[in-house]
This record gives structure tokens, C-alpha cells and sequence, in this order.
């Protein structure tokens, strides 16, 4: 009886030190590439600010070309909104919304995602002229992951998760652009 007592007043500890080092814990994360594209800011952006040529580039639409696709609104403006549903658990079911556009610099992008697991997002593109024929594009995804389950941010390096696939996008844009 003594032992199962302090095994269960250890696990309680463990628990305990672990809510009270969630506090500390960072609950926002960033994670941002960049590439640029030999084509001028007007061609980039006129492309990219279709959220439907996504499915060209992006290597979330890639890892299943046959997920069930929606679209909602005129794309390309505020309010558009493109969902997908994918039995593959790494694209999942969610929807992606424009938030908000301003011609050749910025496109804002709400992302709700359901499943696997429910979270909301926020993502961007933006872009500025380098030259008269570059333009460096950004791509950028921030999120936040509320107390107690921000203490997984200590293992989990979204940089190192996201950015990958942010960088291969971004190089999969740059092929598909420089044509």
C-alpha cells in the first residue's frame, strides 16, 4: 500500500511540475521561407494570389492530388474559401479562407484545420520586387497552441516541421513560374 502511494504521489508531482513549467512555455510559434523567382512582382503575385493554383505548388495539395476539393466565394478575394477532405492523415480535412489582399505585396490566409486534429492557423504570401525581373516571395505560417498543450512546443521544432515543406512549395513555385 505504501509503494502504490508513492507511486501515485510521484505521478501527481510529475504532473504538477509539468502545468507549472506549461505557464512559461512560449504558446506562439512562426514559421517563415522565402525564394526569389525570376519574374516580375506583378506576374508572382497575379498567380499566387489564386488560392486554387496552390494546388500546383504546394506540397500539402501534392501529398494527395485526389482529396475531395471545395471552393466558396470568387477566388482571389476576401472571403474566398477553399476546403479539402483527404482520408491521408498528414492532409487531413480543413479550409483555407482569404483574410485579406493587398495587390502585388500580400495575401492573408485564415487555415482551419478538423482533422486529424483541430486547430486554427494563420499563413501569408507576400511579395516585393527585387528587381524589374525578380521578386522574393515569402511564405509564412504562425499558429498558437493554447495551455496546457503549448508544452509540447518544447518537443515539437515547428521550424523544422513546416519549413521544409514551406521551402519545397516555394521551389515548387520558382520551377513552375520561371517556365
Amino acid at each position: 500500500m505504501q509503494i502504490v502511494k508513492k507511486i501515485l504521489l510521484s505521478l501527481l508531482g510529475i504532473v504538477i511540475i509539468l502545468l507549472i513549467t506549461a505557464l512559461f512555455v512560449k504558446k506562439e510559434y512562426a514559421v517563415e521561407r522565402e525564394v526569389t523567382i525570376n519574374r516580375p512582382v506583378s506576374d508572382v503575385f497575379t498567380y499566387i494570389k489564386f488560392l486554387q493554383n496552390q494546388k500546383n505548388f504546394s506540397i500539402w495539395a501534392q501529398k494527395d492530388p485526389h482529396a475531395e476539393m471545395e471552393y466558396k466565394g470568387v477566388d482571389a478575394n476576401v472571403g474566398f474559401i477553399s476546403s479539402w477532405n483527404s482520408k491521408i492523415k498528414d492532409v487531413g480535412v480543413g479550409e483555407q479562407e482569404i483574410r485579406g489582399v493587398v495587390p502585388n505585396q500580400r495575401i492573408d490566409y485564415e487555415l482551419r484545420f478538423k482533422k486529424p486534429q483541430e486547430c486554427v492557423g494563420q499563413s501569408y504570401m507576400t511579395t516585393y520586387s527585387v528587381s524589374a525581373s525578380q521578386t522574393n516571395v515569402k511564405w509564412g505560417f504562425k499558429g498558437k497552441m493554447n495551455y496546457p498543450m503549448n508544452l509540447m512546443l518544447l518537443m515539437m521544432n515547428m521550424d523544422k516541421m513546416l519549413g521544409g515543406d514551406l521551402q519545397t512549395g516555394l521551389g515548387n513555385l520558382k520551377i513552375l513560374l520561371e517556365k
